[in-house]
């Protein structure tokens, strides 16, 4: 039984997009403490303390006497962690969005290069390789 060899050709990609390996890891002091907030919010600890919140507050009524006040109070404290909430979670979800659109991207410059170094031998490559570009947005560039 005989092997096949193959003959291994270096492929580059010519005016590589950001390849996510290009990316800093260097991160602002909001998106630090907007990804530990994202941590801290994910737990079911968390979850917990807020369903303990809303039992204490339950029966403060009788401390406060006033519905009107009663309900300011939690409204007030539940907008303000909600609103806070939502700004960090948000700086999270969009660097996640980034980070993957960034690996999507490299993954596709990829295949398009590799789909155009191999389109001589099979020609219906050169038309797939056009609807890739064409599908995700990639522009063709001049090679040196």
């Amino acid at each position: 039984m005989s092997t096949p060899t193959h003959s291994r050709r270096h492929i580059t990609l010519s005016d590589p997009a950001t390849m996510p390996t290009d990316i800093s890891g260097r991160l602002s002091l909001f998106d630090r403490v907007a990804t530990h907030a994202e941590g801290f919010a994910s737990r079911a600890w968390f979850f917990a303390l807020c369903v303990l919140l809303v039992v204490v507050w339950a029966p403060s009524f009788f401390l406060f006497g006033s519905v009107d006040t009663w309900q300011l109070i939690i409204n007030t404290v539940t907008t303000i962690v909600t609103f806070l909430l939502v700004a960090l979670l948000q700086n999270t979800q969009k660097r996640a969005d980034d980070a993957v659109q960034h690996k999507l991207n490299a993954i596709a410059e990829g295949l398009a290069v590799l789909m155009s170094h191999h389109a001589g031998e099979k020609l219906d490559l050169a038309e797939c390789r056009t609807e890739l570009r064409a599908a995700v947005g990639l522009e063709d560039r001049e090679s040196a």
